[in-house]
């Protein structure tokens, strides 16, 4: 069987590298390339998470780039420490100083419009950040979404919840003009994780105590990066997501891949023109939903709304038993 081809786009923070881990362990999965942009932390520190995690994995060999290190629009971004600092927790010591002789020389923009370009109709671009390069791409070759098999986004929402101001989530928020270009022109097979539908599918902190707690390699590095964040604590949550949806563990990127790799993953999902909200005082960055047609766009997304737990359960625990060959 052909491999799926995937291109990762990542601002590289703890979930990032759990959907990250959850691709390098898929056996029918292609990583053609990671690029990286600004949003959990810095770019320069995304791409030093990102080579983390392929060193965990044993998979140095896949080509990262680095891109975007500030919104399209605004000259700085929301400064937010949702996963410490540097993006995996401000527990790493030994940082490799020559990290940036690793990273590729091409602008991870250009390594997306290329890598697209050499495999038409072939590749799945999964994005987990904020979508300032995918924004960049269709700017430079406005073929390029047409181009691509189909895009996977998580970010945004559905409910008019907010994860970092009171009405948008933080990968949109980031960089709002990005996110109103990519879902106005990119119009390929889109789907939508949002914000709301991962904490709705929400896993049990016993199921993350399981899951960090294997005996292996990515599962130690796991909890390790987990283990002083206040994203992975119970007790600051309680006045934070757990007022919308309750007590849980929620990796939100790891819903958009799962989805990928499986798309049976999905039981339910609306189909339906979307826009993003760019003026609101409290509502800028926000999606809604336009399921009444009242926008008039010829365009639709396939936004998620259930999904079958267990088997995005099993993927994240197969995800960190790596390397495969340990």
């Amino acid at each position: 069987m052909e491999k799926k081809q995937i291109i990762i786009d990542t601002d590289c923070g703890i979930d990032d590298a759990q959907a990250i881990m959850m691709a390098l362990a898929a056996p029918h999965v292609h990583i053609l390339g990671i690029t990286c942009v600004f949003g959990n932390a810095a770019v320069e520190n995304v791409c030093q998470n990102v080579l983390a995690v392929l060193s965990v994995c044993e998979q140095e060999g896949i080509p990262v780039f680095r891109g975007s290190g500030s919104p399209l629009v605004t000259g700085s971004c929301l400064i937010n420490d949702h996963f410490g600092g540097d993006g995996l927790g401000d527990v790493i010591t030994d940082k490799d100083p020559h990290w940036e002789g690793k990273i590729q020389k091409e602008h991870a923009v250009n390594a997306m419009i290329r890598l697209v370009s050499e495999n038409q109709k072939k590749v799945s671009l999964v994005a987990l950040g904020p979508l300032t390069n995918l924004a960049l791409a269709v700017r430079l070759d406005p073929c390029f979404p047409q181009k691509l098999k189909d895009l996977y986004v998580m970010g945004g929402n559905m409910e008019g919840k907010g994860n970092v101001t009171l009405c948008a989530e933080f990968n949109f928020a980031m960089d709002p003009e990005s996110a109103y270009v990519v879902l106005e022109e990119f119009l390929c097979q889109t789907y939508v994780a949002t914000w709301e539908f991962a904490c709705r599918n929400m896993l049990t902190w016993e199921f993350f105590e399981e899951l960090i707690n294997q005996d292996a390699t990515a599962a130690r590095f796991m909890k390790t990066i987990t283990s002083r964040c206040s994203a992975y604590s119970k007790e600051s949550l309680k006045n934070k997501r757990d007022i919308y949806f309750g007590a849980g563990f929620v990796s939100y990127d790891s819903y958009a891949m799962a989805a990928c790799i499986d798309s049976s993953v999905i039981t339910e999902s609306i189909e339906c023109p979307v826009a993003v909200e760019l003026q609101g005082v409290i509502s800028r960055g926000m999606m809604t939903l336009d399921r009444t047609k009242e926008l008039k766009k010829s365009h639709s997304v396939c936004v998620f709304t259930t999904c079958d737990v267990v088997r995005v359960g099993q993927l994240l625990m197969g995800s960190l038993r790596q390397p495969i060959n340990q």
